[in-house]
């Protein structure tokens, strides 16, 4: 079962189909697969977080130890209620890619356990992934593609999430603030978040043209943006500089784990539009850059690739987890996460 329909795949993600023992979400657009099997994991299972009743899995999981998956997805719940299996791949691997293939046949022909669901998180799977064949042929299987939000989709998420918060935007300020708003989902939703918080949560004010070109200046002189900025470039010394200037003005080992994760989005727009043959200038407007950054930014796309940005962005997300831990020195965990980017970046040439 494929679903490309927006409601078709609302109903789903809302309501899943018993039947279904696996689903697999993919596409380019990383915020969006992420958000869909987010949002069908908790419809699957109470609590996402249970260890006993979920388990999450990645490439890097795989490569250590290749029986793990059939062995989760042959576990039953500890607790009696339905076992979610999630699997995030974050690479392109044709290994990787065909051991998923080998565990959900024997899943969906009920070799393991027949009552456990199955959710991966995939990229954009070209039509030679045998993971992708085997999914789309499968009854048992939903196939959710996710494809770049159109203007108009990018336009009503903006609006409700503002309207969630009792603010908004005047027509024109609206029209400016979409188009330089990042194209891929996630990084978009941070950016909608980041403006309900510069106008007020709750305060019923409307932003016109000339507050929002202020709240629009914000992010270039901000110290933790310009620490991710420095971290890309392979600058590991005013990276680390500007993250400690950051810490001092009060922010938080997390929030520039989440600065370095929307500057990684604004790239990857980047480096997946010039590969399709946009001029990369107006690749940097697509993707939000602000003007002044614009030259940097094309720098940088010149040097990552989007395998490149993928080691990364697991690795951001592993930071952002341990940040989040209870007791943990959440500082120290960004300020290695920043640094291992630089690091990365010097290995490229930048």
């Amino acid at each position: 079962m494929i679903l490309k329909r927006r409601p078709d795949i609302d109903r789903f993600l809302a309501r899943p189909d018993a039947s279904v023992r696996a689903t697999l979400v993919y596409g380019r657009d990383r915020g969006v697969v992420r958000e869909r099997a987010e949002q069908l994991a908790r419809a699957l299972v109470p609590n996402i977080d249970d260890p006993f009743d979920t388990a999450l899995l990645t490439d890097g999981d795989l490569e250590a130890d290749p029986a793990r998956l059939e062995g989760e997805l042959s576990a039953l719940s500890m607790m009696g209620g339905r076992r979610l299996v999630r699997l995030r791949l974050h690479g392109e691997k044709s290994t990787i890619d065909r051991a998923v293939a080998e565990a959900l046949a024997a899943h969906v022909e009920g070799r393991l356990n027949p009552d456990a669901a199955f959710v991966i998180e995939a990229g954009a799977l070209g039509r030679e992934s045998g993971l992708r064949k085997l999914a789309e042929k499968a009854e048992s299987v939903c196939v959710i593609p996710c494809y770049e939000d159109e203007v108009g989709d990018v336009a009503r998420m903006t609006r409700e999430a503002l309207r969630d918060d009792n603010v908004s935007l005047t027509s024109e300020a609206l029209e400016i603030f979409l188009s330089r708003l990042p194209k891929e989902r996630g990084v978009a939703r941070q950016e909608i978040e980041r403006l309900a918080l510069f106008i007020g949560p709750g305060s019923g004010a409307t932003l016109g043209v000339a507050e929002l070109e202020e709240f629009l200046g914000v992010e270039p002189d901000a110290s933790l943006f310009e620490a991710a900025n420095d971290a890309f470039g392979g600058r590991p010394g005013p990276a680390r500089s500007g993250l400690v200037r950051a810490l001092e003005e009060g922010e938080t080992g997390p929030a520039a784990v989440r600065a370095a994760s929307q500057h990684l989005g604004k790239l990857r727009r980047i480096v997946t539009l010039a590969r399709s043959g946009a001029d990369m200038k107006e690749a940097a407007k697509a993707a939000g850059v602000f003007w002044k950054q614009e030259r940097e930014m094309q720098r940088q796309a010149r040097s990552w690739s989007l395998s490149e940005l993928d080691g990364v962005q697991a690795d951001l997300l592993e930071a952002d987890r341990a940040c989040k831990r209870a007791g943990s020195p959440d500082a120290l965990i960004a300020e290695r996460a920043l640094l291992s980017v630089a690091a990365r970046a010097r290995r490229l040439g930048l």
